[in-house]
């Protein structure tokens, strides 16, 4: 089992939700953090939490440039790269009939294809540590939530490039995982103008008796198991769901 201090870690997304809270995880525990995100002031409060254990970049990672300079100061900030965390990601809703084909290439392109080509690009480093690279998935791909065809689709290709990429990344002693969420408060709903953050939090609390043990769930416990996959020298091709129970569909008896 490796231990995470002095690990050079790589989130996307970092600047609120999972990515944060992964963030603050990873540096109380001695990681050298690189964030990055499309919005520095939200990745500045972050960084302006965690001190010199992070640096933020700030860059969009569906543009290419922009993955190689975020790329590029993650290695200078750490040293090499250990793990690569693929949390950014977009929502996009709406009934079947009434979807654009515009919107559905953005949000594969930013949930789905600029993933797959930040990890290519990290390769090479993540091979030298023999590192590793993190997925985050969804409960959508457990349950149907009508409406949501298009991110449940985004986050159904997520678990089957984990496992693809575990397999062809073995020969490298990369391991490729994926941690799939239940509830948790974040802004992806915000930043698509879905929801205001009063009536997120209001949607999702009101989903605490559809899991098993009754609540949703925090930032830190999908980041616990986000730390423990990079930690564990044996484990490749996973999806593990941390969501309380919520992919178990619960019935009222």
């Amino acid at each position: 089992m490796r231990e995470i201090q002095a690990m050079s870690v790589l989130i996307t997304g970092g600047g609120s939700g999972i990515g944060a809270g992964t963030a603050r995880y990873f540096a109380a525990r001695g990681a050298r953090v690189t964030i990055c995100g499309r919005r520095g002031d939200k990745l500045a409060e972050v960084a302006h939490d965690l001190g010199a254990a992070c640096r933020v970049v700030v860059g969009d990672i569906t543009q290419a440039a922009d993955r190689q300079s975020i790329l590029a100061g993650a290695v200078e900030h750490g040293g090499g790269l250990h793990v690569l965390v693929n949390n950014a990601g977009n929502m996009y809703r709406g009934p079947i009939a009434t979807l654009t084909q515009d919107k559905l290439m953005e949000v594969f392109n930013s949930n789905v294809i600029a993933a797959m080509l930040l990890t290519g690009l990290a390769v090479p480093h993540l091979a030298k540590t023999q590192g590793a690279v993190i997925f985050i998935g969804s409960v959508h791909t457990r349950r149907a939530y009508p409406g949501a065809s298009p991110y449940a689709a985004t986050k159904g290709a997520v678990e089957v490039l984990t496992r693809v990429l575990a397999a062809e990344l073995g020969e490298q002693r990369i391991r490729v995982n994926c941690v799939v969420p239940g509830a948790v408060l974040t802004e992806i709903n915000q930043r698509a103008g879905l929801f205001d953050d009063a009536t997120a939090r209001k949607r999702l609390e009101g989903m605490a008796g559809m899991h098993a043990l009754g609540r949703i769930g925090t930032e830190t416990e999908i980041a616990e198991a986000i730390g423990y996959l990079c930690c564990a020298e044996w484990t490749t091709g996973a999806i593990v769901d941390v969501d309380g129970g919520l992919g178990l569909g619960l019935t009222a008896g």
